[in-house]
């Protein structure tokens, strides 16, 4: 099922999730924190701090500072891997998974405004 927007739609429409996300007092996340998030629930582990700065072309640090806020949400956890203690492998909790469907109810909320 596709969704046909203008620009101008997909910007409204992108405006009004983030508009519903603060006024329901979610975590603020930044672009780029979400986009690892939805990264790593979205799509099969396992996942790892070099891997992500590979895939988003950022540096390790970049990645490392990400987590560690959305650690203190508890969004995700780390752990080292125990095959290889170099890697540190990203974990999904139940906050997290909670936070992301909350967020998706939101985008579905507002798209079916635009109907």
């Amino acid at each position: 099922m596709g969704v046909e927007l203008s620009a101008s739609e997909a910007l409204g429409l992108w405006h009004r999730v983030l508009m519903s996300q603060v006024r329901d007092d979610m975590p603020d996340l930044t672009v780029r924190q979400m986009a690892i998030l939805l990264q790593i629930y979205l799509v099969p582990p396992p996942h790892t701090v070099r891997g992500l700065a590979a895939l988003l072309t950022v540096t390790k640090p970049v990645i490392t500072r990400a987590l560690d806020r959305m650690g203190e949400l508890s969004l995700v956890d780390r752990e080292r891997d125990p095959r290889d203690r170099r890697n540190v492998i990203i974990k999904r909790t139940v906050k997290g998974a909670l936070f992301l469907e909350r967020f998706g109810d939101l985008v579905m909320a507002e798209a079916r405004q635009l109907a």
